[in-house]
């Protein structure tokens, strides 16, 4: 048995590497190793120096997953750490690949740190609803200053080699490509010029500026949106300059065992092990992916471009066919844009975006272009005879073997595989925009979708750098026939006394970046208009009809792009203002109905949207559109805004209690007996006294 850490010893320099495949997290066993190597390195006379560092591609990328959850074992990282401070002799930290979370930490407690140039450091545990809990919030200050502390901690970023080294968290970058080579020469280095490093839990963190701190809370925030963590990891950097390091350090400990203790901790982990579990689907273990090394597009406009864009920066040719020359000399416009997008952010080099525009990136006219193309993504106007149309053209051109994709959002991939003859190659793609932006991709799979087409599409997601979710045929699917029903359920409220500013507010308090009707108005209220109409010929006869927002699109009121829609945009703003016009045109749909307005609290707005949102969710599991609760979650969370924190609807309503969310259901079953029909399947679990966390499998 290999042990995860090793001690040798080489002219007077301490070895300890760390070797804990894949990237050396700190497992019990790691921290019981390194405590060890510390403890024998002390009693070492023939040793005058240490050297930290990780075998394999990274130093210590953080804690062991397979720990989250769990009753911590000792030895504990704090205790094992300090006793790496407290060694009378100096330890380097040699840092290669991701010193992150207590990988950092552990770095931190050394006495001194030499990087690769290609080393990336970060302090992520905001993002999981904890702090830094092992000495991270009281020694990052002390070495960089409580700037830059508090922008690491309170946003989870990573950062590079060199910015490290200019924030002063690590002193010296190296080009060298082996971190145990660099980190012997700069020991040697150091105890030859009679250096014993420096303890950065004895270093002054400097004079406390309360403005500093006072800005950073107002700022995190406003973009925490509810959010515990980064607030509370704000009060343990304070603690830095507030209390002496002892004190400090256990200031530290009680704020991060709070956190741990917290719902929003739960929620976060769930959403965590949720995207990594949304890859397991039946076809991706029994089939293996098609090879794709080329990408064709049909359509070039504001999506299709997207899809090309991320396409292209995952390395992929890719060739956008237009109807005609103008057509796609415009998409090679918007592809050039979003391109010089990705430069201004630092994503790409001048060099690549040349290379993409030069070599990578061709437009045509003709379907023959994609004759050799290994995958074909359709991103037409969202209607199925222009789609079916589509389908028949490629299918006479595209090469046996290749897959052809359709990005439609809620339009029936089984009639539109039907168009082809080869329907076992069709799979839909439903690209969120903008597609070279947003993280999910909700994988269709028709009826006769071949299990290879399907594990092709998760492995393409994989590339992309997005979240995939296997989704089942419906209109809709899994995201937007959620958004069908939970905007019914806002509609519904509005037409019955609420405005559509107190259910945006709401929401937005809730965790949601925007409400419902500030999303509508951003992605274009004619798209959901279009929706409407096509719906209304199978509308079941039960079904509420609300129609304010058919007189708003009447009126030509489609949202930001035509500067009004439920809000009023003035000059192009971005942001909307209420607009007291829409406000009179619900009070006159209201009084042709009869309806008396009355007044919703901000708890009631989203006790309805939370109860219409679960309730649908149940009947997508149990009909086998997601295959398990966590896809949705995943799907709401990476798609639509749900606040990760809360760990997506299903985790929501197991926190809540599902007797408690079939009570409020059974409550508003009276007021209309066909949209509250509680879920059969939320009802079982309800009555079994079980949560939808039970038919995840392994969460």
């Amino acid at each position: 048995m290999i042990e995860p850490v090793r001690y040798s010893l080489e002219d007077g320099i301490a070895l300890i590497v760390i070797d804990n495949p894949p990237v050396n997290a700190l497992s019990r066993a790691v921290r019981a190793g390194l405590a060890d190597a510390i403890e024998r390195f002390a009693a070492d006379a023939g040793a005058r120096v240490a050297v930290i560092a990780g075998a394999g591609r990274t130093f210590i990328a953080g804690a062991d997953i397979r720990e989250f959850g769990k009753p911590m074992a000792e030895p504990f990282l704090p205790d094992v750490i300090n006793s790496v401070e407290a060694c009378a002799k100096p330890v380097v930290a040699a840092l290669h690949g991701t010193a992150l979370g207590g990988g950092l930490e552990v770095a931190l407690g050394c006495h001194a740190r030499v990087a690769l140039a290609s080393a990336k450091i970060g302090l992520p545990e905001v993002t999981l609803g904890i702090l830094p809990g092992a000495g991270g919030t009281q020694r990052l200050p002390r070495l960089a200053g409580a700037d830059a502390a508090l922008d690491l901690i309170t946003s989870g970023r990573h950062v590079g080699a060199v910015e490290a080294l200019k924030l002063g968290i690590v002193d010296a970058v190296v080009d060298a490509g082996d971190p145990l080579e660099a980190g012997k020469a700069f020991a040697r280095d150091l105890v030859a010029g009679g250096n014993t490093g420096r303890r950065s839990g004895e270093l002054d963190p400097g004079e406390k500026d309360t403005g500093l701190f006072s800005e950073w809370r107002a700022k995190t925030k406003k973009a925490a949106r509810g959010q515990l963590s980064p607030m509370v990891a704000i009060d343990a950097v304070e603690a830095a300059f507030d209390l002496p390091f002892d004190e400090g350090l256990a200031r530290e400990r009680a704020l991060f065992t709070e956190l741990m203790n917290s719902d929003q901790r739960a929620g976060l982990i769930h959403a965590f092990f949720a995207e990594r579990a949304v890859a397991k689907v039946p076809e991706a273990r029994g089939a293996e992916p098609r090879d794709i090394a080329s990408i064709g597009v049909i359509g070039g406009g504001t999506m299709g471009s997207g899809i090309a864009v991320a396409a292209l920066n995952a390395g992929l040719p890719v060739t956008l066919v237009e109807r005609d020359a103008a057509s796609a000399d415009r998409a090679r416009g918007i592809v050039a844009k979003l391109l010089d997008d990705g430069v201004r952010r630092g994503k790409l080099s001048d060099a690549r975006r040349e290379q993409i525009l030069g070599r990578d990136f061709t437009t045509a006219t003709d379907y023959a272009a994609l004759s050799a193309t290994d995958l074909v993504i359709e991103a037409v106007f969202e209607d199925m005879a222009v789609k079916k149309e589509v389908f028949t053209k490629l299918d006479a051109v595209a090469r046996p073997g290749a897959i052809l994709a359709t990005n439609t959002s809620y339009l029936d991939v089984d009639e539109i595989a039907a168009a082809t003859s080869r329907p076992q190659d069709v799979i839909g793609f439903h690209f969120f925009s903008p597609a070279h932006v947003m993280r999910l991709l909700e994988v269709v799979v028709a009826s006769e979708t071949g299990a290879d087409v399907v594990a092709t599409g998760f492995a393409l997601a994989k590339r992309l750098k997005k979240v995939a979710v296997r989704a089942g045929v419906c209109d809709g699917f899994i995201g937007n026939r959620l958004l069908n029903t939970y905007r019914k359920a806002a509609d519904y409220m509005v037409e019955d006394g609420a405005s559509p500013y107190e259910i945006d507010a709401a929401l937005v308090g809730f965790g949601f970046p925007m409400g419902p009707f500030a999303v509508g108005d951003l992605a274009g209220l004619d798209i959901a208009w279009a929706g409407r109409k096509r719906r209304a010929a199978t509308r079941d006869p039960r079904e509420r009809v609300v129609g304010f927002a058919d007189r708003l699109c009447e009126r030509g009121w489609f949202g930001q792009k035509t500067g009004r829609g439920f809000y009023l945009y003035e000059d192009g703003a971005r942001r909307g203002v209420p607009d007291p016009e829409v406000e009179a045109i619900i009070a006159a749909e209201r009084e042709a109905k009869g309806i008396a307005p009355r007044s919703f609290s901000a708890e009631e707005i989203v006790t309805r949207y939370m109860a219409a949102m679960i309730n649908e969710a149940a009947k997508i599991v149990e009909e086998g559109i997601a295959l398990r609760p966590l896809d949705v979650d995943v799907t709401t969370i990476a798609g639509y805004g749900f606040p990760r924190w809360r760990g997506g609807p299903m985790h929501y309503a197991d926190r809540q209690g599902l007797a408690s969310v079939l009570a409020d259901l059974r409550q508003l079953h009276a007021e209309d007996p066909f949209f509250w029909e509680p879920a059969p399947l939320l009802v079982r679990l309800a009555d079994a006294g079980e949560g939808f966390s039970s038919l995840n499998g392994q969460d």
